[in-house]
């Protein structure tokens, strides 16, 4: 695949992807044929922003996790009001992270 546009690719959606993998995405891309490209530049990826945002306002009730599809800890969640706080102090540092990886795997099982 040409360069250049892997190239682009990563430097559009670097923020999808965790940091210690992009190294790892890029060289798959770049093995990869450009049919792959395309269904990978079509791919739903989440913001992991938007999601930090919408688990600010309403990250007790779980709608966070259902987002990023995770329904039985949203379930959680939202009939415990987040393990009486426990799980949302949690994800206050990870959903982030969580948020990045699941768009990492998204596109390795499309490649």
């Amino acid at each position: 695949m040409d360069a250049q546009k892997v190239d682009m690719y990563i430097m559009t959606n670097q923020k999808f992807f965790p940091a210690e993998k992009i190294m790892f995405l890029k060289e798959k891309l770049l093995s990869a044929d450009e049919s792959k490209l395309n269904l990978v530049n079509a791919a739903d990826l989440k913001d992991p922003t938007t999601i930090l945002l919408i688990f600010i306002f309403v990250g007790s009730l779980g709608v966070d996790r259902f987002m990023i599809g995770d329904t039985g800890m949203g379930v959680l969640k939202l009939l415990t009001a987040g393990v009486c706080g426990i799980l949302t102090i949690v994800d206050w540092f990870t959903i982030s992270n969580k948020t990045r990886e699941l768009n990492f795997q998204k596109v390795m099982t499309i490649i």
